[in-house]
């Protein structure tokens, strides 16, 4: 395996029941670090499933998965912890703390990582004004529309420049215009950050319009469809007319050096 690997899958099985049948069977694959794929398939399919065992939240009840080189199936519950402050999820049902406000689910995992009070309020404002909620940061996730929610859940996940960004059909609840700036922000830190990404979605209008390659889930197994025969990284002049937000190479330049502010600091 290429030292450029962020994920490989070695003859993986998953079940959810020791005497059910496999969700997925003999999945091999080593996705390089910086790669951007589409996850398809069919509801049931086994979509979620391979999210969650890469993002550790399911283990193989047989093969091996490595994460950035790391052998994952015999690890403790401290290493895997570890392994997450790489990685961040995206699902579909939020996943948004009830009893807390928009800014603090966004800060959660800044806080985790122990970042000052000050330097965590600058990156949380410039997040949520990104993903078009400034003016909503101190509301209760609950107040918000479905599609709210998903943008605070995504601002959340983005916020520690992730190495591996998984999202479980993060536009599904948005119109275009805010489907648009969602897949422009996963474009740009795939660019900028060089973050490994992997979207589901039954999007076929998204896959069409972003030629990324295609990861397929059906009947327990997974092929990968090249996609990308006109290869883009930019948006279709359609999509491109419904763009409202600010520039995301922008943000994410600005972000990057807030991010190499607070290392220095």
């Amino acid at each position: 395996m290429s030292d450029n690997t962020a994920i490989s899958f070695a003859n993986v099985g998953a079940r959810y029941d020791d005497n059910a049948r496999e969700v997925l069977s003999d999945v091999s694959f080593n996705i390089s670090a910086g790669a951007f794929y589409f996850l398809s398939g069919a509801s049931g399919a086994g979509k979620t499933t391979l999210l969650r065992l890469i993002y550790q939240l399911h283990k193989p009840c047989r093969g091996q998965i490595k994460l950035f080189g790391r052998i994952t199936n015999d690890m403790t519950r401290d290493e895997i912890a570890k392994l997450r402050h790489k990685m961040a999820i995206v699902f579909q049902e939020y996943s948004l703390l009830s009893h807390m406000s928009v800014f603090d689910n966004v800060a959660l995992p800044l806080r985790v990582r122990g970042l000052s009070e000050s330097k965590i309020k600058k990156l949380v404002i410039k997040v949520l004004e990104w993903v078009g909620l400034a003016k909503y940061a101190d509301a209760n996730p609950k107040t918000l529309s479905g599609g709210q929610q998903q943008r605070v859940s995504v601002a959340r996940a983005i916020i520690i420049q992730p190495a591996i960004l998984l999202a479980d059909e993060p536009t599904g609840n948005l119109d275009d215009e805010n489907a648009s700036r969602l897949m422009e922000l996963f474009v740009q830190m795939n660019k900028t950050f060089g973050t490994t990404i992997i979207l589901a979605t039954h999007s076929t209008k998204l896959m069409e319009t972003y030629k990324f390659p295609v990861i397929h889930v059906e009947n327990h197994r997974v092929s990968f469809i090249n996609n990308t025969t006109t290869q883009k990284t930019a948006p279709s002049d359609a999509t491109k007319k419904i763009w409202k937000g600010p520039k995301p190479q922008n943000y994410f330049t600005e972000l990057s050096k807030q991010f190499e502010d607070i290392g220095n600091a």
